[in-house]
């Protein structure tokens, strides 16, 4: 299974409008060439005057599938300022029109008022700016109380040793998570497999330790963390703490008593204990074992908003703006 290919292809079925806030990145440019030429999505760019006029002359005929909104000159500037104080009563109307000015923050308010379904953005923009301009104009969806983000990885061809698809988190956001955090990652990262990828989320937790045989409070955080994500979600099969071999190999998941897990030996989602070792372990698996890494994807907001790698292709940008139009064809975060 080609995994941007389904992606594209799911898009084209009903496109949606997703907001892209980067118009002096030329990547996003030619980003939307592509995207406007397959109709993978109906784009609307953000930018300041200068910028939004650079990008409408660079696609030329193309620009007449592209919504260009400077937000100092925008319309609904005032009704989005309105929005942006209700949900934050100590900031004043000015304030908040001179946030919203910022293209981050109006691609932002965009989605929140429904005006566009999804955001692509982080290619000029750091993941900290990403997620704050998203908290505070879509906010987290019910029962999440911080973003998380997963990495899609397509393994390579003849791989026997584990699923042809794994989905890696937390590898982009949270670098030290509480176990309520950990758990909640591990509730939202099984959902967003099983709406991504159409799989039956399987949900390793990751440690050092299977099951007691090391005991440390990083092992007891990650076996608190499981016991917690399965009364967040009956329905998920979630189970920890195991090692990443027992969570994939089916003979040592035999070998370390995992024989009776739903998970042990068969995870299609791994949560790693922290960004440390999510980040090393998505790395190790794309540039040593030849897998594909497709993200990251932010999850935990109330729609779909996604931050980009600062050093992003033109190709991961069309193939996000895909995934963002999927989500919202399925009402998801």
């Amino acid at each position: 299974m080609d995994v941007c290919a389904k992606f594209r292809a799911e898009a084209k079925k009903d496109p949606r409008r997703i907001v892209f806030p980067e118009p002096q990145d030329d990547r996003v440019v030619a980003a939307l060439k592509v995207i406007v030429t397959e109709r993978i999505a109906k784009p609307v760019l953000v930018g300041r005057a200068a910028e939004i006029e650079a990008a409408r002359r660079e696609l030329g005929e193309l620009a007449s599938a592209v919504q260009f909104v400077v937000p100092a000159d925008s319309a609904d500037l005032e009704r989005y300022a309105g929005a942006y104080v209700d949900c934050h009563p100590t900031v004043r109307a000015g304030a908040a029109r001179r946030i919203l000015e910022r293209p981050l923050f109006f691609a932002g308010q965009m989605v929140a008022a429904g005006d566009a379904e999804g955001m692509v953005a982080g290619v000029a923009n750091t993941t900290a700016m990403v997620i704050s301009s998203s908290a505070t104009t879509v906010g987290y969806a019910p029962g999440i109380n911080s973003p998380s983000s997963i990495f899609i990885m397509q393994m390579p061809d003849g791989l026997t040793v584990c699923e042809p698809v794994l989905v890696f988190a937390d590898a982009a956001v949270n670098i030290q998570p509480t176990v309520q955090e950990l758990a909640e990652i591990a509730v939202v990262s099984a959902r967003s497999a099983r709406d991504l990828l159409g799989i039956e989320p399987r949900v390793a937790m990751l440690s050092f330790s299977t099951r007691g045989s090391g005991v440390h409070p990083d092992s007891l955080k990650v076996a608190e963390a499981t016991r917690i994500a399965r009364v967040l979600a009956p329905d998920l099969a979630i189970d920890g703490e195991m090692q990443a071999d027992a969570a994939l190999v089916p003979s040592v998941a035999k070998r370390k008593k995992l024989a009776g897990s739903p998970v042990g030996g068969r995870a299609n989602v791994l949560i790693f204990p922290d960004l440390d070792a999510g980040n090393i372990a998505y790395k190790l698996v794309q540039w040593l074992g030849g897998a594909k890494a497709i993200g990251p994807f932010l999850q935990g907001f109330a729609k779909p908003m996604t931050d980009m790698s600062r050093g992003a292709t033109v190709d991961d940008i069309v193939t996000t703006a895909a995934v963002s139009v999927v989500k919202a064809q399925k009402g998801k975060r």
